[in-house]
This record gives C-alpha cells, sequence and structure tokens, in this order.
C-alpha cells in the first residue's frame, strides 16, 4: 500500500504569522477522504461549530486511530494473510496524518478569522505530548511490519509536533490578545461605572437645589407680606 503524503505543506507556525481575510473552510466530505471517516464521525466533525469543540473531536478521532495502530501491533499476526498487518497499520498511521492535516487546517482558519479557540488549544497541548509519546514508543520498538509502516510513522511524529509548536504558539498569541480586550473591557467597565456614579450625584445635587429654591420661592420676603 502506498502511503499517503502530508497535505499541508506549510509549516503551522509560519501560517499563524499571517492573518487571511478568507472565511472558514466549512467541513466538506470527499470520496477519497484518506481519513476514512465513518458516518458517525463526519456527523461529530460537522455538528462541533464550536472553534474549540472542533479541536476536541479532531483530537480524538485521531486518538482513535493510534489506539486502534497500537492495538493491531499487540495483536499476532494471521499467518494466512501475511500482507493485512502491513497494510492495515499503514493505513491506520495515513488516517492519523490526515486527521491531524484536518485540525491543522481548522486551527489556521479559525486563526485567520480571529476566532477564540483558547480552550481547545488548551486540550491540544495537554493532549498531544500523550499521542507522541505512544507515536515515539513505536518507533523505538518496531515490530515485524515496522519496515512497512515507517515512513508513515515518521510523518505522524513530524506533523504532531507541527501541530503542537503551532498550537503553542497560537495560543500565546491569542491569550495576548483576549487578555488585552480584557483588560480594555474592565476599564470600560470602570468608566461606565464612574460615569453612572457622577450622574447619580449630579441628579442628586439637582434635586437638592430644585428643592431649596422651592422653599425658598414660598418664604415671605419681609413682615409686611406675611401681615
Amino acid at each position: 500500500m502506498k502511503p499517503l503524503r502530508r497535505t499541508v505543506e506549510i509549516p503551522l507556525f509560519l501560517a499563524f504569522l499571517v492573518i487571511a481575510t478568507a472565511p472558514a473552510r466549512p467541513f466538506q466530505l470527499h470520496a477519497d477522504d484518506p481519513a476514512s471517516l465513518t458516518q458517525e464521525e463526519e456527523d461529530r466533525v460537522r455538528d462541533a461549530q464550536d472553534p474549540s469543540e472542533r479541536i476536541g473531536v479532531y483530537m480524538e478521532l485521531a486518538g482513535e486511530r493510534l489506539e486502534r495502530f497500537n492495538a493491531m501491533r499487540a495483536t499476532p499476526p494471521d499467518p494466512s494473510d501475511p500482507t493485512y498487518r502491513a497494510e492495515t497499520l499503514s493505513r491506520l498511521l495515513s488516517q492519523y496524518i490526515a486527521l491531524d492535516d484536518e485540525l491543522k487546517n481548522w486551527i489556521e482558519d479559525q486563526y485567520s478569522t480571529n476566532n477564540d479557540m483558547r480552550k481547545g488549544l488548551r486540550a491540544l497541548i495537554n493532549q498531544a505530548p500523550q499521542q507522541l509519546a505512544l507515536l515515539n514508543q513505536d518507533n523505538q520498538a518496531p515490530d515485524h511490519f515496522g519496515a512497512d509502516y515507517r515512513q508513515d510513522l515518521s510523518d505522524a511524529i513530524t506533523d504532531m509536533n507541527d501541530t503542537l509548536n503551532g498550537a503553542t504558539r497560537a495560543l500565546a498569541d491569542q491569550e495576548k490578545k483576549y487578555g488585552a480586550l480584557k483588560r480594555e473591557e474592565a476599564q470600560d467597565a470602570k468608566s461606565a461605572k464612574l460615569a453612572a456614579q457622577e450622574e447619580k450625584k449630579q441628579e442628586k445635587d439637582d434635586r437638592k437645589l430644585r428643592k431649596k429654591e422651592k422653599q425658598q420661592g414660598a418664604v415671605p420676603e419681609d413682615e409686611d407680606q406675611q401681615n
């Protein structure tokens, strides 16, 4: 089986430096979808329209492929079909890479359109090292079919490292950006509160003045007017 190659050619950390104006690409299905999503998985991706939520879905789907990959490595091969194991292992890694590429595309789109995805990026940064640890363990301890999927495994490690580095940069940038916005909002709220207090004080002073003027107008100017 010929391994699938990476579909994202521009390093993620470079893409994050360019702020594009194009709208986020919607999730689209293809007959030759390299990720080989099931209908249930397609629905999970489509339903996750929130920037952070879809990041989590992509990470979950990629993690499921990695679990299947390691489960198959731990299962004795079928002597009657020696090529099945190698092809399946390679295919699972290709699906993992394809999902990682979709994840990169999604992050780049959300970043370029200034959508807040800090929650999803934090989850990715927490989960990615665990997946990388498994991939590196597989790379350091290849099985009988290691030569058949070595390139796929190397690509998977490179891709996820790229994704992790880019997500770390994107999160730092968004934390800075939204932190500044939060400070501006707090300052605006403080200014609005002070303005409201000043207006309330002015209204109170005006009421006192009107009351005083009313009281003064009701008092006779001299003793003769009282008589």
